[in-house]
């Protein structure tokens, strides 16, 4: 029998909208003050963890920018630069795992497993895709898992989807290869698109139960799921039908 972990997050980041509309995580000039915000986050994770059974306190970081757009994109090595003092700090603080969410190309998540494998760090990389399966600069999941196992000796523990709606996963699952590294899913509770959840001017919290029936089809399609979560516009009532439906399929 598999052991599935169920995930739901919590945020200390400071991540802002800037003043051009752009999306950017908030650097103050004091990063002695940033890192405590991580450090007090972590410690919060490990008080919440107490007297829980089999609880992994990890650390979410990226992605750098909109994860729903693919703008202005780093090169591996600038990735790993930019996401290692983070990881970095996250490792001291006690974290067990780092993982990445919602990245949008394959140079940031191959900085992010690089930053993390050289402090010794389990890491799991997260990508987003659009309704077509694809991320949003059109590579397949496939690709970008591929070119990240290439570029770091298949370092990260696994990968995730996350931030995006059952049936999309769905659409862009076609290679079996790749299907075995795919071990986490984390669902958006809505069907739209991300630019049309960009314009909508309401939470589209869809249906639980609904939600959970799409996500429990894709258990036979891969089968190394390890990790099970909710994203944005779910909450624990998702999260309650997700697991059910898991475990019914």
């Amino acid at each position: 029998m598999r052991t599935v972990i169920y995930s739901m997050s919590m945020s200390l980041d400071g991540y802002v909208n800037g003043p051009d509309g752009s999306f950017d995580w908030g650097a103050p000039d004091d990063l002695d003050a940033l890192a405590a915000v991580n450090r007090d986050a972590a410690r919060f994770a490990r008080e919440l963890a107490q007297g829980r059974m089999q609880v992994t306190i990890n650390g979410s970081v990226g992605p750098r920018g909109d994860g729903y757009v693919a703008g202005d994109q780093m090169t591996a090595e600038q990735a790993t630069e930019y996401h290692a003092w983070q990881i970095g700090v996250l490792c001291d603080a006690g974290v067990e795992r780092v993982t990445a969410l919602t990245l949008s190309y394959p140079e940031e998540a191959v900085g992010v497993v690089r930053a993390a494998a050289t402090l010794g760090v389990p890491v799991v990389a997260g990508f987003t895709v659009e309704t077509d399966g694809h991320l949003p600069t059109g590579s397949t999941v496939a690709d970008a898992i591929d070119h990240v196992d290439e570029a770091t000796d298949g370092a990260a523990e696994f990968f995730i989807i996350n931030c995006a709606h059952p049936t999309h996963t769905a659409a862009g699952i076609d290679d079996a290869r790749a299907v075995e590294r795919i071990g986490g899913l984390r669902v958006n509770a809505s069907a739209l698109s991300h630019a049309e959840l960009d314009e909508a001017e309401e939470l589209d919290e869809g249906n639980p139960a609904l939600l959970a029936r799409d996500n429990a089809a894709l258990r036979d399609e891969l089968p190394s799921i390890q990790l099970l979560g909710g994203c944005c516009g779910t909450d624990h009532r998702h999260v309650t039908e997700i697991i059910i439906a898991w475990n019914d399929a």
